[in-house]
């Protein structure tokens, strides 16, 4: 398993806590460094903040000065969308110095990418791609996984993805891939129950097996989310929209989830008709009922 050590600079000095964090928005920016209102009208503000850098990647401007506004108030999570760890020709590596550039900058508590692709030669595609859970991937996104960690100088983790559809020459299951790309790399998993209910919606498979078999100690961070469905008749497709509430199915599986892990950073996200930032607070407040139900009950894993 690849060691790296942690950044010279001091990433991780603010490291997320087990609490509930919201997806940051434009629109909620003075929002969320606004204070919490008063006894008579309290605001719930986020324990953390996720963003996806590539929108900061100008070297000024007002939005890198809102980031690091922000970042003086709250840990920060890096959630990149541009890396694209499974592309046949490895990751895209100016965008990984592009990443590091601003993590020296601002110093996030994590930084995550997805297990997909969405490149290859000059092309790139407005989505996440899925990839075979066979040993020739396993070993090409470990490679890679390896490669931008080195490049970065800090562990990262990866997140399963929404799938849609399953690859005829899959030799193990998805738990199996994502477990064996931590434990080759050193990096974490970025856990999306909502993906995990999307994937099993698609594919005919049972959600809770997912939710029992992944292992706490290796999940550094949630992800919550609401997705659409749609009625083909025979069948029912689900689509990971992140535009709307977490579903009730979601809900029940992230709680089971924690009962057995303890608290864990856990992310709303919510970036398709994105809502005022009440209706954010009101779901970030669900996700704290669950983890305050289950602190202190057990020793969570790490």
């Amino acid at each position: 398993m690849t060691s790296i050590p942690l950044s010279s600079s001091g990433a991780f000095a603010r490291p997320l806590p087990p609490k509930a964090g919201v997806g940051l928005k434009p629109q909620h920016y003075s929002e969320v460094l606004e204070d919490g209102g008063d006894a008579t009208t309290p605001k719930k503000l986020p324990g953390w903040v996720e963003i996806h850098p590539q929108n900061y990647f100008a070297d000024g401007g007002p939005a890198l000065r809102w980031l690091t506004a922000v970042a003086e108030k709250y840990p920060i999570s890096f959630h990149s969308t541009g890396i694209s760890l499974g592309s046949a020709e490895g990751p895209d590596m100016a965008e990984v110095d592009r990443l590091k550039r601003l993590i020296d900058r601002v110093e996030p508590a994590m930084v995550s990418d997805h297990l997909s692709w969405n490149q290859t030669g000059n092309h790139n595609f407005p989505d996440l791609l899925p990839l075979p859970y066979d040993e020739p991937t396993l070993d090409h996104f470990v490679r890679a996984v390896e490669r931008v960690q080195t490049r970065l100088g800090r562990t990262m983790l990866v997140e399963n993805p929404s799938r849609y559809l399953a690859f005829s020459g899959d030799t193990m299951s998805e738990v199996e891939f994502l477990t064996q790309i931590c434990q080759r790399t050193g990096c974490g998993l970025l856990f999306d129950i909502n993906n995990v209910l999307v994937s099993a919606t698609n594919l005919g498979t049972d959600p809770a097996e997912v939710i029992d078999a992944i292992d706490p100690a290796l999940v550094g961070e949630i992800h919550l989310a609401g997705h659409a469905t749609e009625d083909h008749g025979d069948f029912i497709m689900a689509i990971d929209d992140h535009g709307s509430a977490v579903a009730d199915a979601t809900w029940a599986l992230y709680e089971r989830f924690i009962a057995r892990s303890g608290p864990k950073p856990t992310l709303i996200e919510w970036d398709t008709d994105v809502p005022d930032y009440s209706v954010l607070a009101g779901e970030m407040a669900k996700a704290e009922t669950v983890l305050l139900q289950h602190t202190g009950s057990h020793v969570a894993a790490a």
